[in-house]
């Protein structure tokens, strides 16, 4: 959608900039993964850092020279931290955001430290690795995946990282919970697509609205008796456009699925209203389809 539109707004329309754009936004999507990962390995090196420093001072406090190492200690966050593939994709594509940018570890560092359930986690003589497991997803979804400092910063790195953000905060927690001594091999770093069909749909997809503008805008003429076509706003234009070509080039997919998808999207990004908008085109379009025999879909329960 991204892609459509760009290429819409620009004077100089050239399709195979545009599909080298969408394949760059979609691996900037793996890198936002390893970052993220990478940032709990941060805030644990950091909170050791800390910890090593208070049992130097002079005047140190009891519970400064005799601190819990049971944050220190994760073993998760282990096993992302001596990960050797992991370490060696950070180094070659350069991902030490948290080496130059160390003060958002410390925002949230200092966050974490006034949470219950960190006190009480530090309490734990000698944690499991479920324990262990079970900190680490709360440290997440609770620190790290709402800090606004956090969202602003991922933001002015990277645009496409915005839209991205909750796929890998999902993506990021599903693997957690899956993590093991024995998987971490393969399980720690998933492929970004599931296959060369997944790659090639994405191509695919964003070829056929492009290559076929005029055509797909005729099959909304007339579907909007309320509104002139010049007056639906460009979002949704592009996912109703979107919306059909996935009807009339991709038999493979359900028609509910792609409906329930855009809907989805429009809802994110479009306005309140487009949502029922776009339902009610594609509904329109889908029996019309189905009528005149055009709608291709293979397979059961793709209708």
């Amino acid at each position: 959608m991204q892609s459509t539109y760009a290429f819409n707004q620009t004077d100089h329309k050239d399709l195979d900039r545009q599909e080298k754009f969408l394949l760059y936004s979609m691996n900037q999507m793996e890198e936002l993964y390893l970052l993220l990962l990478q940032l709990m390995v941060a805030m644990r090196n950091q909170a050791e850092v800390y910890l090593e420093k208070g049992q130097k001072k002079h005047l140190a406090t009891p519970e400064e020279k005799n601190p819990s190492r049971t944050f220190i200690n994760n073993k998760v966050i282990e096993l992302i931290a001596i990960h050797p593939q992991f370490n060696e994709i950070i180094k070659n594509k350069k991902l030490n955001y948290w080496e130059l940018d160390d003060e958002y570890v410390s925002i949230l560092l200092r966050e974490l430290r006034e949470k219950d359930w960190y006190v009480s986690y530090l309490q734990l003589q000698d944690a499991t690795y479920e324990q262990d497991r079970k900190f680490v997803v709360q440290l997440y979804k609770e620190i790290i995946a709402p800090n606004d400092k956090l969202y602003e910063y991922l933001e002015d790195k990277r645009l496409t990282w915005i839209d991205d953000f909750p796929l890998v905060n999902t993506a990021i927690v599903k693997m957690i919970h899956k993590l093991s001594e024995k998987n971490a091999a393969v399980s720690l770093l998933p492929q970004l697509y599931k296959n060369d069909d997944d790659r090639e749909y994405a191509l695919t997809l964003l070829r056929k609205v492009l290559l076929n503008d005029e055509k797909l805008s005729k099959h909304i003429d007339g579907k909007t008796p309320n509104w002139d076509t010049e007056r639906i706003a460009d979002l949704d234009m592009i996912i109703l456009k979107m919306g059909i070509a996935e009807f009339l080039f991709f038999p493979s997919i359900p028609v509910r699925v792609t409906i329930n998808e855009y809907l989805e999207i429009s809802k994110e990004y479009s306005t309140p209203k487009s949502s029922i908008f776009i339902n009610g085109i594609l509904d329109k379009l889908v029996k019309e389809y189905t009528e005149a025999g055009t709608l291709n879909k293979i397979g059961r329960g793709l209708r």
